[in-house]
C-alpha cells in the first residue's frame, strides 16, 4: 500500500503554514481566530487541488500527442 501524498495536499502542512502567518500577522497587529486560521487551511488545500486539476487538464488539453 502507497501511503504516501504530495507535501502541497497535507491539510497539515498548510495548517502549520497557516499558523506561522497567523502569528506574523497578529505580531502585526492583525487579529486572527484559530476558527478563522482553520477555516483559511482548509480553503487553502481545496483550492491547491483545483488549481492541480486545472493545471492537468491544460497540459492534457495543449498536448501534442492524443490519447486513444
Amino acid at each position: 500500500m502507497n501511503d504516501v501524498k504530495a507535501w502541497y495536499k497535507s491539510r497539515t502542512v498548510w495548517g502549520a503554514l497557516v499558523a506561522i502567518f497567523a502569528s506574523l500577522a497578529q505580531a502585526a497587529g492583525v487579529e486572527v481566530t484559530t476558527g478563522e486560521a482553520g477555516e483559511l487551511a482548509d480553503l487553502i488545500v481545496a483550492a491547491v487541488g483545483a488549481a492541480g486539476g486545472l493545471i492537468a487538464l491544460i497540459g492534457r488539453i495543449s498536448a501534442r500527442r492524443r490519447v486513444i
